[in-house]
């Protein structure tokens, strides 16, 4: 009689490995989404729909398993920003943009990184998460790389080489975010205790990432990645940040001095960093009187704003003459559009202008609490040398996101990648399983 032998442990393992994945896998599917060419017309994306699944996928799970949702403090912190988005709603226009006002709100604070905390378990979800956003920042940066060498790209001071990735000249910051989030995951899995062999290939992919961000001219990504970076670095050690400091410098080098890599073009827009006082082009005069607007809003409504999606039917009122009617955008595949200004690109302004300051007091709150306890989960895991790789690139991409809304607010189709990231800075931040009582 022939015996059966049992599997060989490792055939099990590898059967088991989508199974150990499953609850994650819808997460990683709205990340993927994300490498899809998007329409510029506006709407709702593929993701958008992906994102709505991420929420069902979550609820079925908590049902299935009878799991008690979110902890008394969890709950707190991410149900904080719903005070100040109904009360924004109730004051909205109209009953049609209170209710769109409300949903990508609800998508964007509330209920997708509610989600993705939830079906986040452990740290090999978490590092798998920001694989994913490391794999996606390389596939857009290579399409961002590919359009500046071959002039298909967006127009840039009249030439179509500035690097958009799929998200076409609509979206002209949806690129610049997404290699920006992988290059900080990357930098935290490399800074972080991981195997040697881990932390090498993120190391590489960080300096990859490096070219297609410095070729999407976006100043607020550029500022946001090197405070982000410089945190990073700080946090984990200032040994390991002479090293990676030493290692940016060499390659800034090689692809600026010696490769002279858009040198005149990069130098030129590096420098209008520094002259946004002296002599601001076109763009930063509107965004200066944009934010001005959006203060003199919060000035006529200073506790509950002008309403959801009100910023742009009193923009008009509020604004200076030297407000220019839009920008321009050409190229990636798309013809000449003069898009409208009708936001004030500055989160923080645009929260304060439509929800007041209970809106903004409710919402920044709720980001300062996911700040604080992340911050104090990080110095955990460094003196127990346990989960630091996650800890960076939680607390990273929530720092990455703060300081890039000063200049930037929510909207485009990379906007469900600050519902993800807010998700993994919650995880870290107030699940046992994050911030490490294991």
């Amino acid at each position: 009689m022939t015996q059966v032998l049992p599997a060989p442990p490792l055939t099990a393992a590898v059967v088991s490995a989508p199974r150990r994945f499953l609850p994650v896998l819808p997460v990683i599917a709205l990340v993927a989404m994300l490498a899809l060419p998007v329409s510029g017309d506006g709407g709702g994306t593929v993701a958008d729909a992906v994102s709505g699944l991420v929420v069902v996928c979550c609820a079925v799970r908590l049902v299935r398993g009878r799991r008690r949702p979110l902890s008394r403090t969890a709950a707190v912190v991410l149900g904080l920003p719903v005070v100040g988005i109904a009360l924004a709603t109730a004051g909205a226009a109209s009953p049609g943009a209170g209710a769109a006002g409300l949903v990508r709100y609800l998508q964007v604070f509330v209920l997708v990184p509610a989600a993705v905390m939830l079906l986040v378990r452990d740290r090999r979800d978490a590092r798998l998460i920001a694989w994913s956003l490391v794999g996606l920042a390389l596939w857009q940066g290579a399409i961002g790389v590919h359009q500046y060498a071959t002039g298909t790209g967006a127009s840039y001071m009249g030439e179509e080489i500035r690097a958009v990735g799929t998200f076409g000249p609509t979206d002209i910051m949806g690129m610049a975010a997404v290699v920006s989030f992988g290059l900080v995951c990357a930098l935290g899995l490399a800074l972080g205790s991981g195997p040697a062999r881990q932390r090498t290939m993120a190391v590489v992919c960080a300096l990859a990432l490096l070219l297609p961000l410095a070729l999407s001219f976006s100043r607020g990504a550029w500022i946001a990645t090197a405070v982000t970076c410089g945190a990073q670095l700080a946090l984990a050690g200032m040994r390991r940040a002479v090293k990676v400091f030493a290692a940016v410098t060499a390659a800034a080098v090689v692809l600026v001095g010696g490769l002279g890599v858009g040198t005149a073009m990069l130098q030129e827009r590096i420098s209008s960093i520094t002259q946004v006082a002296d002599a601001p082009d076109q763009s930063v005069t509107d965004r200066y009187t944009m934010w001005a607007a959006a203060v003199d809003m919060w000035r006529d409504q200073p506790l509950t704003g002008v309403g959801l999606k009100g910023f742009p039917d009193h923009r008009d009122g509020h604004a200076s003459l030297a407000l220019s009617s839009g920008s321009d955008t050409d190229g990636a595949g798309a013809g000449f559009h003069r898009q409208p200004l009708l936001s004030p690109h500055n989160m923080y302004l645009l929260v304060l202008s439509e929800q007041g300051l209970l809106g903004l007091l409710a919402l920044a709150g709720s980001w300062l609490a996911l700040l604080v306890c992340g911050l104090r989960g990080l110095f955990h895991a460094r003196r127990s040398r346990a989960g630091l790789d996650c800890a960076l690139v939680a607390c990273g991409l929530l720092i990455w996101q703060l300081v890039d809304f000063a200049y930037a607010d929510i909207g485009g189709p990379s906007t469900v990648l600050t519902a993800v990231v807010l998700g993994l800075a919650a995880w870290w931040a107030l699940s046992p399983e994050g911030a490490g009582e294991r």
